[in-house]
């Protein structure tokens, strides 16, 4: 369970970096975009974000391991 956590922590700093790598004028542009936004706008996406990810969890964890 402890290498499945630290896995999944490493798994996404390397997309987070990606991003940075790939498209950093593009990073400071959505930067800027969310400063503007409002905070129930940053709190839905969040709440969106985290319900996609129990999603992908459970179906890698139920679907694809059978």
């Amino acid at each position: 369970m402890t290498a499945m956590i630290v896995g999944a922590i490493g798994f996404v700093l390397v997309i987070e970096g990606l991003l940075y790598a790939i498209s950093p004028q593009g990073l400071k542009r959505m930067a800027a975009m969310i400063l503007r936004m409002e905070d129930d706008q940053l709190r839905a996406g969040g709440l969106f974000a985290i319900g996609a990810g129990l999603l992908v969890v459970y179906f890698a964890r139920v679907v694809l391991a059978g």
